[in-house]
């Protein structure tokens, strides 16, 4: 079978990585999900992640009003860079090529995040991970996400959670919630669901890049997902 997808981009969050202990980093949760983009790069899908940083620092959630806003943001986006750095030992330890591009600028550890760079690292089959969120303040690395998407003309958003897909309500709190196999844009924005902020489902509903969330419980579910299997919610579209 051939993959529904071409390019992708993945974005994985901190926490995912972080597995039962919600901080830090569980190399077995890692190698898991390294072995599933390893399966997506061999079959010829071209791969970008983007990594939130949240096993180490949430930017307004941990520095709350303790701190100054743009520093605890600024200390996000170098939390995720950590995050990157680890994925990209656990992909070369599986023998794929891998290039780590920053949106802050650290050349000893990583390329500057540069867009045809990136989209040529990707023609040549190497995996690139995009680290520190969009390099400003104020945006989340699911909106790292949308943007990286649209810049290197992913196909897809995989937008790899916690949750195996969009609900209603919050099915942690009202068991009646009901899930959806697919929904708008708008209507994900009329209704505040949670799949990603504001301004990333703004973003990727003005470029029209559809996104699907499912849960990476099963890193397996990386590669139904490329293949085109039916599986989370897809967001896209409006009414």
């Amino acid at each position: 079978m051939e993959p529904k997808y071409k390019r992708v981009l993945l974005k994985i969050s901190g926490e995912a990585l972080a597995g039962e202990a919600s901080r830090g980093l569980d190399f077995e949760v890692i190698g898991r999900v390294c072995d599933v983009i390893k399966k997506c790069v061999d079959i010829g899908v071209q791969v970008g992640v983007v990594v939130g940083g949240g096993n180490f620092w949430r930017g307004l959630k941990d520095g709350g009003d303790r701190m100054v806003r743009v520093r605890a943001d600024h200390m996000g986006m170098l939390a995720t860079a950590i995050n990157c750095l680890a994925v990209a030992d656990v992909l070369e330890q599986k023998n794929v090529e891998v290039r780590v591009q920053t949106a802050i600028e650290m050349a000893s550890v990583a390329e500057p995040y540069i867009r045809s760079r990136a989209i040529r690292h990707l023609e040549k089959g190497r995996v690139v991970i995009f680290g520190c969120g969009t390099g400003n303040p104020f945006f989340s690395t699911d909106t790292a996400a949308v943007l990286r998407a649209a810049e290197i003309d992913a196909d897809v958003i995989l937008l790899a959670k916690n949750i195996d897909g969009v609900y209603s309500a919050d099915p942690r709190k009202d068991p009646s919630a009901t899930k959806y196999d697919a929904i708008s844009y708008d209507d994900v924005l009329a209704q505040h669901l949670g799949v990603m902020d504001t301004t990333a489902t703004s973003l990727s509903m003005d470029n029209d890049i559809p996104v699907l969330l499912f849960a990476l419980k099963d890193p397996e579910n990386i590669f139904r997902a490329v293949m085109g299997e039916k599986i989370g919610t897809v967001v896209g579209g409006k009414n």
